[in-house]
């Protein structure tokens, strides 16, 4: 697969213990990525953080969490990750989606490099 030089961050900030369709979200918006076809997905599994609701999640020992902040970081054309949207609209119930422009430096496998 080649990127184009120009191509999209698409950014997904969600619970550890979010769900769809009985399966954490994380997982479930990775895989629907796989299988659309997209370059790749990367999921960050976050130690402390907020958000809307202003609750604190963290992984400190005394204060443990069960729903610490997960981002999925997914990069491809932008054509690609439109079309992804309207699906992942439906996936997500509570969280926050972000998009930025990304320039591609390196995107590899088995030696062939889509860089300039």
């Amino acid at each position: 697969m080649k990127l184009p030089r120009e191509a999209k961050l698409l950014r997904i900030f969600v619970g550890e213990s979010d769900k769809f369709k009985g399966r954490p979200l994380y997982e479930a918006i990775v895989q629907e990525a796989r299988s659309r076809g997209l370059a790749g997905a990367t999921v960050l599994h976050g130690t402390v953080g907020f958000g809307a609701s202003s609750r604190i999640h963290t992984a400190k020992i005394l204060r443990l969490s069960e729903d610490l902040p997960m981002v999925i970081e997914i990069v491809d054309e932008e054509e690609k990750i439109n079309a992804f949207l309207p699906d992942l609209d439906d996936m997500i119930g509570e969280g926050l989606v972000t998009m930025e422009k990304v320039e591609v430096i390196v995107y590899r496998h088995n030696g062939n490099s889509t860089s300039e």
